[in-house]
């Protein structure tokens, strides 16, 4: 019996030992978090879009509801309130989510100026059914 006893004492000290010595893996940086960013940046472009193209309006119901959504996975992730908030309201990482935008607005021919080629952007997303087109609807 105390054999067993000292069996157990010493398999729950490892165990302590292990859990205290490395600790729960980090949450990475919300910025280094690829679906939020990814969705975020294609909610950027169809702001950009809607707001550019008379032709095409935003599903702001539905786009609200996204955005629900997606503070919903960042918090399923574990991170908190407070660090969706700071994100959020991050100068840089909204410029860097804001050039991202329009880089990929120019690589897919977009000319700032030129109503027709967001339109034709957002035609194009729309068809395509990707994220930005899933906020976009043409009238």
């Amino acid at each position: 019996m105390k054999t067993i006893r000292n069996c157990m004492a010493a398999a729950l000290a490892a165990t302590t030992l292990i859990l205290t010595a490395f600790p729960a893996a980090a949450l990475e940086p919300l910025s280094q978090e690829k679906y939020i960013n990814d969705r975020l940046i294609a909610a950027r472009i169809a702001d950009r879009i809607r707001r550019e193209c008379d032709s095409i309006d935003a599903r702001m119901v539905y786009a609200w509801s996204q955005a629900r959504a997606l503070k919903k996975y960042a918090r399923d992730k574990g991170y908190s309130e407070a660090q969706i908030k700071a994100f959020l309201d991050s100068e840089p990482d909204k410029e860097r989510i804001y050039a991202v935008a329009e880089d990929y607005m120019t690589r897919n021919g977009v000319t700032k100026g030129d109503t027709e080629s967001y339109c034709r952007l957002g035609r194009d997303e729309i068809a395509r059914k990707t994220v930005t087109g899933s906020l976009l609807s043409a009238k």
